[in-house]
């Protein structure tokens, strides 16, 4: 039941997202598709209950991947690629924002050259839309506390 109510959960995400991405062009031709450079140990790890909809590697941590090989159907990526290098994260009083993912920092050129690039707004709404769906979700908002708090302090630290 449980599986059933996450697939319906990920698949309105997906049609909310759609196809938009940060830029309203192909960001890879800014750095080759950086991020789409993968073998088959690296991925995306998956959000909660994200293994419903895609397929999942277990890391040695316990956590949750999708591998990629550097190509894929794009109808099939995991959320954590549809929003890269951005992340939908939630403050004390559960507010969401929508937020550079420092994590990606080292690897991706949107987030060291971020004021002279003119981002799609439809995309950040989409994405903040989405955290609001994933904040009603108790392991889904634990999630986004958790990576909140990550990006938080690798934004700290990069200062």
């Amino acid at each position: 039941m449980a599986k059933t109510r996450y697939a319906r959960m990920y698949a309105r995400i997906f049609r909310i997202l759609g196809d938009l991405t940060p830029l309203r062009a192909d960001c890879g031709q800014l750095c080759g598709g950086a991020c789409c450079k993968g073998d088959a140990e690296t991925g995306m790890r998956l959000f909660p209950h994200e293994e419903s909809v895609l397929p999942v590697t277990e890391t040695t941590d316990g956590g949750r991947l999708c591998v990629c090989s550097g190509t894929c159907d794009r109808n099939c990526r995991p959320l954590a690629c549809r929003i890269f290098p951005f992340f939908p994260t939630v403050d004390d009083r559960g507010r969401i924002f929508v937020e550079p993912d420092m994590r990606a920092a080292r690897l991706c050129p949107l987030l060291s050259n971020a004021e002279d690039i003119a981002f799609d707004p439809r995309f950040f709404r989409a994405v903040k839309r989405v955290g609001r769906i994933l904040a009603r979700d108790p392991e889904c908002l634990a999630f986004l506390r958790a990576a909140t708090e990550e990006i938080d302090t690798f934004a700290a630290f990069l200062g």
